[in-house]
């Protein structure tokens, strides 16, 4: 057996107790989907109504395409963009779904996709391993390497490689942060392809994910009455393996180095956590932060018309106001 090594990102293979692969079933959870969503959130919410995708005439779109491969399979993302012809390059936004880094999929934030692309945007949702899959930092990995794949394709798709966003919502919110705190940190890129382009992107929009898994705020690692959703994606209880919970937590790396980031929150209090403390961590550097709410807002309000085009246009103007 090859002798496993540390590097700056600790694999902790050799603390006390031994990574837990249980959550790995190899078999997709469909648990969290937006259908799932809309039947649990109108049980508060009895109104709300799903965004559909769009038919737009000012939008293209191509589908299914590989941007990595982890070794067992490729990864797909799906690309759009406006359909009419621009001089300049346009500025970029990787959307990243939510469903706890075990269930969810791409295509839950193809109609934010195609809204900010009829806007001017290219925007690409990839999928990326889950922990049905891969633990942590595969995630992690796999979102370098889509922003990788946007630049090195740039030219296709027109995209200014000085303008990329990472926009995700719930564990999504979770994987932007992590994503634009972590710009620079070799020990997060992986193997995913396209080594020879920047996975950085220049700003974050964080909608409704956590800033730190350990934290008076946040409710992730109670493992009470069953195996919670973090234990599943870190292979460990959080005390087990306090150290690799920090190290997934955006908060641990905020400050001069981090991009711009806007916050769009529900009123789930605990979907916030570390949001505080990211701003004054970002304070003494004068980079820009921006922080929405919608009150009385369910977790998954994104996903529905009332809270959908205030949304968008949120994420517009912060875009327009860093880029």
């Amino acid at each position: 057996m090859k002798t496993c090594f540390l590097t700056g990102l600790v694999l902790f293979a050799l603390t006390a107790n031994a990574q837990s692969l249980k959550g790995i079933t190899n078999q997709k959870d469909t648990s969290y989907s937006n259908y799932n969503a809309l039947q649990s959130t109108r049980q508060t919410h009895p109104d709300i109504v799903l965004v559909r995708e769009l038919s737009s005439k000012r939008i293209r779109e191509q589908r299914n395409i590989p941007y990595a491969n982890t070794g067992k399979r490729e990864l797909l993302l799906d690309a759009f963009y406006p359909k009419k012809p621009s001089k300049k390059p346009r500025p970029a936004v990787l959307i990243i779904h939510g469903g706890g880094w075990r269930t969810g999929n791409r295509s839950q934030h193809i109609p934010l996709a195609q809204r900010l692309a009829e806007l001017g945007y290219v925007t690409f949702t990839p999928e990326y391993r889950l922990s049905t899959e891969a633990l942590y930092p595969a995630a992690v990995h796999d979102l370098k390497a889509a922003v990788r794949w946007i630049r090195a394709n740039a030219d296709q798709f027109r995209v200014d490689t000085t303008r990329i966003a990472s926009l995700g919502f719930s564990a999504g919110g979770q994987l932007s942060a992590l994503l634009g705190n972590t710009n620079g940190k070799p020990e997060f890129e992986g193997s995913g392809g396209n080594a020879n382009h920047s996975s950085a992107v220049q700003a974050i929009v964080d909608i409704d994910g956590i800033l730190a898994f350990i934290h008076p705020e946040s409710g992730e690692g109670d493992d009470s009455r069953s195996t919670s959703a973090a234990a599943y994606w870190f292979g460990y209880a959080k005390n087990e393996n306090p150290e690799l919970w920090k190290q997934g937590s955006a908060l641990t790396y905020a400050g001069e180095t981090t991009p711009p980031t806007l916050f769009i929150n529900s009123a789930v209090e605990r979907m916030h956590a570390g949001r505080e403390d990211y701003i004054a961590a970002l304070k003494p550097f004068d980079i820009y932060t921006e922080v929405h709410t919608f009150n009385s807002s369910p977790h998954s309000f994104c996903l529905f018309t009332q809270w959908f085009e205030p949304t968008v246009q949120y994420v517009d103007g912060f875009l327009k106001k860093v880029f």
